[in-house]
């Protein structure tokens, strides 16, 4: 990371093609298809029953302070998600109706902060999809600067510009650019494999059986009685 504020440009993103693809699928699947990585913790949708999938720009502010997130706005391009982190614990809320109302105007297709918002009510009134850390009316300054597009921590996820948010009800996950192919990949098979067992369930078959999970309950000492 740069040690002076600094705006980064231009960022490298995963083939539009590859993003669409990983569109289908949902946190679950692809925070599973991922080995289970890349999970944000305590980050949850303001705007229930929205999603959104593509490359992150990231903004790293100081705790109380949304300047470097308004910076990011401009460096944003259609169907990015913007992901604002802080560094040090914050809930302010850093984003509410009129910056979401700017975002839209640019087609940004949403916002995860490891913050707070504000203005809920219009944000669900517009169903702009937004997830974050808390809800607070607590305002924020624009007083110091901070970083645009460099490596960030949010929900406890590391987030690198340009690699992949997916975020649902589920929550949000982020996948490493170099790694979207592979858990695209990984999330169509474990799709598939579902999509069967589903049947078998419709069927009125039991997990127990469908996933071989007796002789591991026997396995593990378990007795009925």
């Amino acid at each position: 990371m740069p040690s002076s504020p600094t705006v980064v440009r231009r960022i490298d993103r995963p083939d539009p093609e590859l993003v669409k693809a990983a569109s289908q699928y949902g946190v679950a699947t692809l925070h599973e298809a991922a080995r289970r990585r890349g999970l944000m913790v305590d980050i949850h949708p303001v705007v229930a029953g929205t999603r959104v999938c593509g490359p992150a720009v990231t903004s790293l502010n100081h705790a109380g302070d949304n300047l470097m997130l308004h910076a990011a706005v401009e460096v944003c391009e259609p169907g990015d998600v913007l992901v604002v982190a802080t560094l040090s614990p914050s809930t302010h809320g850093m984003f509410g109706e009129l910056l979401a109302t700017q975002c839209r105007a640019q087609e940004i297709a949403g916002v995860v902060l490891d913050a707070g918002v504000r203005d809920r009510r219009e944000l669900q009134d517009m169903s702009f999809p937004v997830w974050s850390r808390a809800i607070s009316a607590a305002g924020t300054v624009k007083a110091t600067p901070g970083w645009v597009n460099v490596p960030v921590t949010c929900g406890s996820a590391l987030v690198n510009p340009g690699d992949l948010v997916v975020a649902d009800d589920d929550g949000v996950t982020v996948i490493p650019a170099a790694e979207v192919a592979a858990v695209v990949e990984a999330a169509r098979l474990r799709e598939e494999r579902e999509a069967a067992n589903r049947a078998r369930f419709q069927a009125g078959e039991l997990s127990l059986d469908v996933s071989n999970l007796r002789p591991l309950l026997e396995r593990l000492g378990v007795t009925y009685s």
